[in-house]
């Protein structure tokens, strides 16, 4: 079952794309992670999967062909964004007391129990607590609805490292014990490769690469020469993106077979999230990456088999 599905979708702010032709599926039970630069579409899509904006073009289904902001949609959806929608006036629990009320599907006995154990006193103003209790307490409040999609648009970026890594240990959590497909945008590349299994990154409004993490690293090298010229291998292999540092030459390139050894005068590695990630962004002007294509076609072969 595919989670979120696009055909054509497009966001038109006046006479502005926020997102345009975006067509992708993403398959239930992953960590997807969501990357892209600021104004590169992410608000914008996942504001559209869960309901909250209506698209200009294309059609976006969610957990397996329910129209995007439909009343079943809602119902097994939760959102959490960076901005959460809490009262500082009010005590935890009567945040929980309003929550129960604005949803059909409600655990009260899960959502009191996960703030005890975490520490956040149900009587204390939510103004008061710690940036960190905060973004528990949105967290919780998204999965006392038991959803089967968790779409978390941001949540890290106002987090320091402790929190940050207390609220990502609790969506791993949740994934484990409630087999939540989770869909997560944020600029922190470094928790993203710790848990996201799925990779989708977005620039200008398009989707650049989308795929299982595992299989597009091992379908990528990095490789590096202090005398060989980049040009050479250029007509020869998929050049993702070339990178020049004084004499030293780095071109992460698509490859069909991971042990495949280097050209002569080079030496190959392997890539990580945020190396893959960072190379497309910014080879993402370009009107045309070589290899990207393919990726793209092997990843919606994956997705449909």
């Amino acid at each position: 079952m595919n989670v979120i599905e696009s055909a054509g979708l497009g966001k038109r702010y006046g006479r502005t794309w926020a997102l345009r032709d975006c067509t992708l599926a993403i398959p239930g039970g992953h960590v997807v992670a969501l990357v892209g630069p600021n104004g590169a579409g992410k608000t914008t899509l996942l504001s559209m999967a869960v309901g909250l904006t209506t698209p200009t073009a294309g059609v976006i289904m969610v957990l397996g062909g329910d129209l995007a902001g439909s009343p079943d949609a809602l119902d097994r959806i939760a959102f959490v964004a960076q901005d959460a929608p809490l009262y500082g006036n009010l005590p935890a629990a009567d945040m929980l007391h309003l929550a129960r009320n604005l949803n059909r599907r409600w655990d009260q006995q899960y959502a009191e129990s996960r703030l005890r154990d975490l520490g956040i006193p149900l009587g204390r103003k939510i103004g008061k607590l710690s940036g960190g209790q905060q973004a528990q307490l949105a967290l919780t409040v998204a999965l006392a609805r038991r959803p089967d999609l968790l779409v978390l648009d941001e949540p890290l970026a106002m987090l320091d490292p402790v929190a940050r890594d207390d609220f990502m240990a609790s969506v791993q959590k949740a994934v484990a014990d409630d087999g939540v497909s989770v869909v997560l945008s944020s600029h922190v590349l470094a928790e993203l490769e710790r848990m996201a299994d799925y990779l989708i990154v977005l620039s200008h409004g398009q989707v650049q690469v989308a795929g299982e993490v595992e299989h597009l690293l091992a379908g990528h090298r990095m490789l590096t020469s202090l005398t060989a010229e980049a040009g050479q291998l250029a007509g020869r292999m998929h050049v993702v993106h070339r990178r020049l540092a004084g004499a030293q030459s780095q071109l992460l390139i698509r490859t069909t077979t991971p042990a495949e050894p280097a050209p002569p005068g080079w030496e190959s590695r392997g890539v990580g999230l945020e190396e893959l990630v960072l190379a497309y962004l910014r080879e993402s002007g370009a009107a045309v990456m070589p290899g990207l294509a393919e990726v793209q076609a092997d990843t919606r072969t994956e997705v449909q088999a």
